[in-house]
C-alpha cells in the first residue's frame, strides 16, 4: 500500500503543473520529494482537505496559518522554491479534466481527507458594503491597523515608524533598524524642505512617527490624520508625553473630508496611498494638489506593483490589507502629473525594504511567544507568512516601494525650485 506522501506527490504535482518544489511530510511519517528541497509537513489530513476546498495561495496559506501545514526550517527559503516553480512552469496551473478532477477526489477519499470544510481561520477580513466608501475604507484600516498598539509597538522601531526605512549604513554593525527609520525621516523633511514654521499635512500618518520627527526636529506646524481610532489615541499621548501639543494636530479624518485650498506648505502620503483605490486614486491626487498652496511639495511614498494581483493575493487581500490596491509606478506618476502636480523626482527604496522587512521578521521570530501572548498562534502565523512573503516579494522585483517628490506649480509654471538637484532639499 502506498503511503500518504507517495499518494500525495503526483496528486499535487498534477494541480501544481511541475515537479514538486519541496520535499513532503505526511502525518503518517512518510516522506516523498527532492532530499534537498525545504520540507513541508503536513501535520494533519485537514491541511489536504483545506486545499480541496479552497485550492491555490488561500488554501495553503490557511493550512499554514492555523498548523495544519508547517515549514521545517527556513519559511522563506520554502516560499522562495514555490515561487520558483511556479516562474518555471508558466505561473498558471494547468487545466484539470474531469477525469482529472475524478482521480483526485479518489486519491483524497482513500487518504481520508475528504469531508466538511474546514472552519476559516478567525482572522479572516469581513467587509461589508461598496469599496472604498466611506465606512468601508475605515473598516479595512481597522482590521489592519487596530490589531493593538501592544502588537505594533512590539514589532517596530520606537518611533513606531510602519513603512520602509532608509539604510544609509547597512553594512555597520552598530546601526540598526531604529537608525534607518530615523534616516528615512529625516530624508523625507529635507525633500519637503520643512523649515520652523512651515504647515504640513500628514496624510494617513499611522502612530506619528513622521508627524512628531517633523515637530521635534524641524519645528513644522503638522496636521496629521488617520483613519485609525486607535492611532490616533497613540498619537495624542505621544503628543502630550513628548510637550508637542502646540505643534501637532491629530484627528480620525477621510483624506475626502479634508476642507480648503492652498492651506499647506508640504503634504506627505507614506505608504498611505495603496489604500485608496484604483478609481479613487484621481480623486486622491487631486486632493493633494487642491491642499498645498502654489510651490508647496508633496511626498509620497508608496508601493508599486505589475497589473497581476494588484491587491498583492489572495493571502495579503483576506488576512492584511482587505481592499488595497498597488499599481505600476508609472501609472502613479501619471496620476500625479494628471491632477496638476510636477513630479520633480522617483527615488526607488525597494531593496531597502526588503533589509526593513527582514529586521521586523527577525523581531518577531526572536520574540515569537511575547507576540503569540498578545495576539494568539493563528495572528502570529499570519505576520510570520506575511513578513517572509512580503521580504520575497521586493527581493525578487514582483514589489517596488518609491518615494516620488512633486510640486504644485504657479499658473505661470514656476516651481520655487532650482533646475538642478543641487539644492533642491534643505530650501525653499
Amino acid at each position: 500500500m502506498k503511503s500518504a506522501a507517495d499518494t500525495l506527490v503526483p496528486l499535487l504535482e498534477q494541480f501544481t503543473g511541475g515537479p514538486l518544489p519541496v520535499r513532503l511530510r505526511a502525518w503518517d511519517g512518510s516522506t516523498a520529494g527532492p532530499r534537498d528541497a525545504p520540507m513541508v509537513v503536513l501535520r494533519s489530513r485537514r491541511a489536504l482537505r483545506r486545499l480541496l476546498w479552497e485550492p491555490g495561495e488561500l488554501g495553503l496559506a490557511e493550512a499554514y496559518i492555523t498548523g495544519d501545514l508547517d515549514v521545517r526550517g527556513d519559511l522563506t527559503e520554502g516560499l522562495r522554491a514555490m515561487w520558483r516553480a511556479a516562474r518555471e512552469g508558466g505561473a498558471t496551473p494547468p487545466r484539470l479534466t474531469a477525469g482529472d478532477r475524478l482521480r483526485a477526489t479518489g486519491a483524497a477519499l482513500r487518504l481520508g481527507a475528504v469531508g466538511p470544510r474546514p472552519p476559516a481561520p478567525r482572522g479572516r477580513a469581513r467587509l461589508n458594503g461598496t469599496p472604498h466608501s466611506r465606512g468601508r475604507d475605515r473598516a479595512a484600516i481597522s482590521h489592519h491597523y487596530d490589531l493593538s498598539n501592544e502588537f505594533y509597538a512590539l514589532l517596530l522601531d520606537p518611533s513606531m515608524a510602519y513603512s520602509c526605512a532608509y539604510w544609509t549604513r547597512a553594512d555597520d554593525p552598530d546601526y540598526g533598524l531604529a537608525d534607518a527609520q530615523r534616516d528615512k525621516l529625516e530624508l523625507v523633511c529635507r525633500k519637503l524642505g520643512l523649515r520652523p514654521g512651515m504647515r504640513l499635512l500628514d496624510i494617513g500618518c499611522g502612530w506619528g512617527a513622521l508627524s512628531l520627527y517633523a515637530a521635534e526636529t524641524h519645528r513644522a506646524q503638522v496636521h496629521a490624520v488617520t483613519l485609525s481610532a486607535a492611532q490616533r489615541d497613540a498619537v495624542r499621548a505621544r503628543v502630550r508625553e513628548r510637550g508637542l501639543e502646540e505643534y501637532v494636530q491629530v484627528e480620525l479624518r477621510d483624506y475626502r473630508d479634508l476642507e480648503g485650498s492652498g492651506g499647506y506648505e508640504a503634504v506627505t502620503a507614506i505608504e498611505m496611498g495603496e489604500h485608496v483605490g484604483d478609481a479613487q486614486y484621481p480623486a486622491f491626487a487631486g486632493t493633494l494638489h487642491r491642499v498645498l498652496r502654489p510651490h508647496g511639495r508633496a511626498l509620497v511614498q508608496q508601493m508599486s506593483r505589475g497589473r497581476v494581483a494588484p491587491g498583492g493575493g489572495a493571502f495579503i487581500e483576506t488576512y492584511i490589507a482587505p481592499d488595497m490596491h498597488m499599481r505600476p509606478l508609472g501609472r502613479t506618476v501619471a496620476l500625479l502629473e494628471g491632477a496638476g502636480l510636477e513630479v520633480r523626482a522617483v527615488e526607488s527604496l525597494r531593496g531597502h525594504y526588503v533589509r526593513t522587512i527582514r529586521a521586523w521578521l527577525a523581531t518577531l521570530e526572536a520574540r515569537w511567544s511575547e507576540f503569540v501572548s498578545l495576539a494568539g498562534e493563528e495572528t502570529a502565523r499570519v505576520w510570520r507568512l506575511y513578513l517572509a512573503g512580503g521580504a520575497l516579494a521586493f527581493a525578487e522585483r514582483r514589489m517596488g516601494v518609491d518615494q516620488i517628490l512633486a510640486v504644485r506649480p504657479t499658473g505661470e509654471g514656476g516651481t520655487g525650485m532650482p533646475d538642478t538637484q543641487d539644492g533642491w532639499y534643505g530650501r525653499w
